[in-house]
């Protein structure tokens, strides 16, 4: 199951079964709060990474769990995938559970990329700054993206998209939480028009140390600044409690007291995907089991000492 993975419990979709159809950290962006660390392979080029058929192979062995939403995402940006167009129609014909895409939304400037997403469910996009400066300091983007490119595509995209359309706004404390810096993105928000903005921040450890997290008050406060409907999705406490999260959990915890692993380790010692394993690690940093570390460069975690 390489490429289908859980369900695990979401945030904001529930039970999630996901899809990931991009290699493990291939991406558009470098962003310096991913929780999967520093981007390998930066690129824009629409690649068939992996064979659709054996995609939709493993999706027909795990539909009978029931999950609530079917979510393209992963740990890479799905929208690199060259046949995602056509993954998004088998995918439909196959089931009624509402599918999902998540994405940077980097490339929705591109009408072949919106064309391939128009049908999907829901669709979350992301918007982290509001100007070319700032997303060029927190994203760190592709050379070939600016920050109007990625206006043009999401504004595009709300214009086409067919299904639900919510808006994921990460904010950073003392980088992009300052009033002037909110103030432009509440402008671009109000120029895209989304059906919903879900509002986030840093909860997991990122890729980089200096990309800090908002406390919830300093969140609710910026939630009120915006002209259209307004959720805070950041930090969920009880997404633990929820029982497909019991499985891995042992194994887990047995690894990081051998060995200090980062995500993509424990992904590949024990056969998970990257995805759950950060469910996992989440949830263990929250219960004080686990702690992370930094190693020329790049993060670990390692089993606490009790």
């Amino acid at each position: 199951m390489s490429h289908v993975f859980g369900p695990v419990p979401s945030r904001r979709l529930g039970r999630s079964l996901g899809i990931d159809v991009v290699p493990f950290k291939t991406c558009s962006y470098d962003c310096i709060y991913c929780q999967l660390g520093r981007t390998t392979c930066k690129t824009v080029e629409l690649t068939e990474f992996v064979s659709l058929e054996s995609v939709l192979e493993e999706l027909k062995e795990k539909l009978a769990t029931s999950p609530d939403y079917i979510t393209l995402s992963g740990s890479g940006e799905p929208t690199l995938y060259s046949r995602l167009g056509e993954l998004v129609e088998r995918v439909k014909s196959m089931t009624d559970i509402p599918l999902a895409l998540l994405t940077n939304g980097s490339l929705l400037w591109k009408p072949e990329v919106r064309d391939a997403i128009k049908t999907v469910d829901l669709l979350v996009p992301s918007l982290d700054a509001g100007d070319q400066s700032s997303f060029l300091y927190v994203n760190r983007p592709h050379e070939s993206i600016t920050f109007d490119l990625l206006m043009e595509g999401l504004i595009a995209a709300r214009q086409e998209c067919r299904g639900q359309y919510w808006l994921e706004v990460l904010l950073l404390a003392g980088c992009t939480d300052h009033d002037e810096q909110v103030r432009k993105i509440v402008e671009c928000t109000n120029r895209i028009r989304p059906d919903r903005i879900q509002l986030n921040t840093a909860s997991r450890p990122p890729a980089e140390d200096y990309a800090r997290y908002i406390p919830a008050g300093k969140l609710a406060e910026i939630a009120s600044l915006f002209d259209l409907p307004v959720e805070i999705i950041a930090d969920n406490p009880h997404i633990d409690e929820k029982g497909d999260l019991r499985a891995g959990k042992e194994e887990i915890l047995n690894l990081l007291k051998r060995r200090p692993c980062s995500i993509e380790g424990i992904a590949q010692g024990l056969g998970m995907h990257s995805n759950e394993v950060i469910k996992y690690i989440d949830a263990f940093l929250r219960q004080g089991l686990v702690e992370n570390t930094w190693c020329d460069g790049k993060q670990y975690y390692r089993a606490a000492d009790k």
